[in-house]
């Protein structure tokens, strides 16, 4: 019996979005409405693209997952957790289940990759002999295992995006949300970070990507949620996608 509950909830798990928008609405003071009444859902280990010309809402889908603002109206759950009801001193810590990546990097420009990494850890209190084990660890991972002791400016744009997403993923984030990770990105290196991006969702962890690259879109074949003027115009699944286990 005991093992029939746990089939039972672990596929409950599985169909509980970690993302759901529901009819949500921003309107900022300016009388600006960036959000229309968007509703979407985004399930355990799938990989989304966000797209949309500028002015179209993306920026705002992003601020209001981090709750760095609020929507007008409407609810927005992440990790099972309805934003609306965080408090300000719970803000913090529900952050630390979301891993974000921008496209200017924002590095700590007179600290080293490892410090760079190791400071989202110190952030959360992690004892300083685990950080001397994840820190490497993702590094590695990021192949960056060589770099520890580089300054950011030591570093190219492709280097230095792979130690923001090291930072974003030390602390094992269940979802990733990479904003215009490879606007300032040459192809090359747009790609490296693309395929990183992929093998870290096929890791488990669900990957969202705004973007405004059409080419890296239609080349990674994923579901697609495209916005326009504050509206969602479509949400459709490019290739094939199964639930992560």
């Amino acid at each position: 019996m005991a093992f029939s509950y746990n089939i039972s909830k672990h596929l409950s798990e599985l169909e509980t979005p970690v993302i759901r928008f529901d009819q949500v609405t921003k309107t900022y003071n300016t009388g600006t409405t960036a959000l229309s009444n968007v509703n979407f859902q985004i399930f355990k280990g799938e990989f989304v693209f966000i797209v949309g010309s500028s002015g179209s809402g993306k920026s705002t889908l992003i601020k209001l997952m981090l709750k760095e603002i609020s929507p007008t109206s409407g609810r927005i759950f992440v990790n099972r957790r309805d934003l609306s009801r965080l408090r300000r001193s719970q803000i913090a810590k529900y952050r630390r289940g979301v891993g974000v990546v921008f496209q200017s990097f924002r590095l700590l420009k007179d600290r080293n990759v490892y410090e760079n990494v190791a400071f989202a850890q110190r952030v959360i209190e992690i004892p300083a002999s685990q950080i001397k084990k994840n820190v490497p660890a993702i590094l590695s991972v990021m192949g960056l295992a060589d770099k520890h002791n580089s300054l950011p400016g030591e570093l190219s744009g492709g280097e230095q995006q792979r130690v923001a997403l090291a930072r974003a993923l030390v602390n094992n984030p269940a979802i990733l949300l990479a904003d215009e990770p490879t606007g300032n990105l040459d192809p090359k290196n747009s790609m490296e970070i693309m395929n990183l991006l992929e093998e870290i969702n096929k890791r488990g962890t669900t990957v969202v990507v705004v973007t405004h690259n059409k080419e890296i879109v239609d080349m990674m074949q994923k579901r697609v949620i495209t916005m326009n003027k504050g509206i969602l115009i479509s949400d459709e699944q490019k290739g094939g996608y199964t639930h992560a286990n």
